[in-house]
């Protein structure tokens, strides 16, 4: 029946069979990356939670287009593991270059676990030599975003880095800084 709800997919559009065939080649083994990638976005801008994994795993890939596309459809996903997932992605000292994405998500999810999150990857970034700069920026900006006021003092130190400076200004003013 068009317009019909898939089956299993929560919002998706479409036959049920449809949603069935895009899970089956996530469950397949042997698939080019490009076919899980879209498989899981589908499903997941579809609200099918059975992409869930994969859109984590791709969200957690080194290529940035990869895990923009993820953190999209795992926002429309609207699974409550998400943010627990993004967070724990965010805070991975050794994933801390493709940390960008999972800090997006958490600014744009809003969860309890954002703003913590936020704070203590900028606070670990601001200690290092020479921060993952747009990883840092990211932070501020997203926690300028949010207005937490919890922020305020890794966003003054944040103030004091040449390069994060106006964004840590702006950010500070949001949040009543």
């Amino acid at each position: 029946m068009p317009g019909a709800r898939a089956a299993g997919t929560g919002a998706g559009e479409g036959p049920p069979e449809a949603g069935d065939a895009l899970a089956r080649v996530l469950g397949e083994t042997g698939r080019p990356l490009w076919a899980l990638e879209i498989a899981a976005f589908a499903l997941g801008c579809a609200r099918d939670r059975r992409a869930f994994e994969t859109l984590v795993f791709l969200l957690n890939y080194r290529d940035p287009v990869r895990g923009g596309t993820a953190a999209h459809a795992l926002v429309r996903l609207g699974d409550p593991r998400t943010a627990r997932a993004a967070a724990a992605l965010a805070t991975n000292e050794l994933r801390t270059a493709y940390a960008l994405h999972p800090v997006r998500l958490l600014v744009a999810l809003r969860a309890p676990e954002s703003v913590p999150t936020l704070v203590a990857v900028l606070d670990r970034l601001l200690e290092l030599p020479d921060p993952h700069w747009p990883v840092a920026l990211a932070c501020v900006e997203g926690l300028g975003r949010i207005g937490d006021p919890r922020a305020r003092p890794v966003l003054a130190r944040a103030a004091a880095q040449h390069r994060l400076r106006p964004a840590a200004e702006a950010a500070l003013a949001r949040t009543g800084g």
